[in-house]
């Protein structure tokens, strides 16, 4: 249910600004913990920025972009509506990914998956070990902003790592649907890790909700 609702979420960001005027605005999720529940692998203060200051600008630069769509779709302004494109995606991107990396925590996380999840990793990566290494390596290598992504392939009915730079959501870009978003953006850590990318990267393991992760593969597969 978590991966159809961000699906649908994805899919609906630009097609349904036809009807901007009547939709309800974005707002920014509570938090499923708080801020310093993820402690001492990702401090308070990072998640209090990160959330209420970071997040919650994607949100409104959201809702401010899609109004000045609307307008310009009840003008006809085609060239209005293709110069808003790039914050439309930039925001929106930025709101959807946030929606799920928050989910993606825990404070009761780390260790490994199970089940199904599991079996699907050594199907496609040979073992927890060797996903958490690519996985790694990928967001490390994600040069200035962006995220590391597992995501899942229908088409192929496989598992998949990937990069998007900046905001860019990772369905809207790849077509792969998010299970598991390591944001690498300085602001995710930056407070905490300095510029040790990765010193971050082998922290934020400890805090992965594979349960989370898991209900998000266990929606794509039906």
């Amino acid at each position: 249910m978590l991966c159809r609702a961000a699906c649908s979420t994805s899919r609906k960001l630009v097609p349904a600004l036809g009807s901007l005027g009547s939709r309800q605005k974005h707002s920014l999720p509570d938090l499923p913990y708080d801020y310093g529940a993820l402690e001492p692998h990702i401090n308070a203060q990072i998640m209090q920025l990160h959330h209420s200051k970071h997040h919650a600008a994607y949100v409104n630069n959201l809702n401010a972009t899609e109004e000045k769509y609307g307008e310009a779709l009840e003008k006809g302004d085609v060239t209005t509506q293709i110069a808003l494109q790039p914050a439309l995606k930039f925001n929106g991107g930025g709101h959807l990914n946030h929606s799920i990396f928050w989910t993606n925590l825990s404070p009761n996380g780390g260790g490994e998956p199970k089940g199904e999840l599991l079996e699907a990793i050594k199907r496609d990566f040979g073992s927890f070990a060797k996903l958490k290494e690519k996985l790694t390596t990928v967001s490390a290598g994600v040069q200035g902003s962006g995220w590391g992504w597992l995501g899942f392939n229908k088409e192929q009915g496989r598992l998949q790592i990937a990069a998007c730079p900046n905001q860019d959501p990772l369905q809207g870009t790849t077509g792969l649907i998010p299970l598991l978003g390591i944001d690498v953006w300085e602001h995710a850590y930056y407070l905490q890790y300095k510029n040790v990318r990765p010193d971050y990267l082998k922290a934020i393991w400890n805090v992965v909700n594979w349960e989370n992760v898991t209900e998000r593969y266990m929606a794509c597969k039906k």
